[in-house]
This record gives structure tokens, sequence and C-alpha cells, in this order.
């Protein structure tokens, strides 16, 4: 692998995860009311179109880090959709 690839890896894997922790804490907490519905849409379609721009680039570092945000993302999507049923 060349050297822009891991730089690329490891900036995906950075700020991935820094989103972690407020996944693990919105599922612990099972509470999302802090989030709103418009930022949730507007960062998920965001995350989203980035992982379809890696996609289409063939780029790792960008669709591994955008599906990885998507996935925590989800949970806490989830956890916002559960709690306000």
């Amino acid at each position: 692998m060349n050297l822009t690839l891991w730089i690329g890896l490891l900036a995906a894997t950075l700020t991935t995860s820094s989103f972690l922790p407020q996944a693990l804490k919105t599922w612990r907490s099972q509470r999302a009311d802090d989030f709103s519905w418009s930022y949730l849409l507007l960062f998920g379609i965001g995350i989203l179109m980035w992982d379809v721009y890696g996609w289409l680039r063939q780029d790792a570092a960008i669709v591994i880090a955008n599906s990885m945000t998507l996935a925590l993302l989800s949970v806490i999507i989830f956890t916002k959709y559960r709690t306000e049923r």
C-alpha cells in the first residue's frame, strides 16, 4: 500500500472512531432526544453521499470510513425512533 492510502485510512479511522463514543453513550442511555431529526437526516444523507463517492472513486478509505459512520449513525437513529414511539 502506498503512503496516500495509509494516510487516508488513518484519517478515516480517527474521524470515524470519534463518532463511536456518542453512539455508545446513546445506546447505553437509551436517549437520543438531543439529536434533531433534521440533523440526523442531513448528516445521514451526507454520509451516504460520501460513501457513494468513495465507491465511484474506488477509494477504500472513504468507503470504509463512511460505511462505519453510517452504521454508528444508525444506532442513534434507531434509539431515537424507538424511544420516541
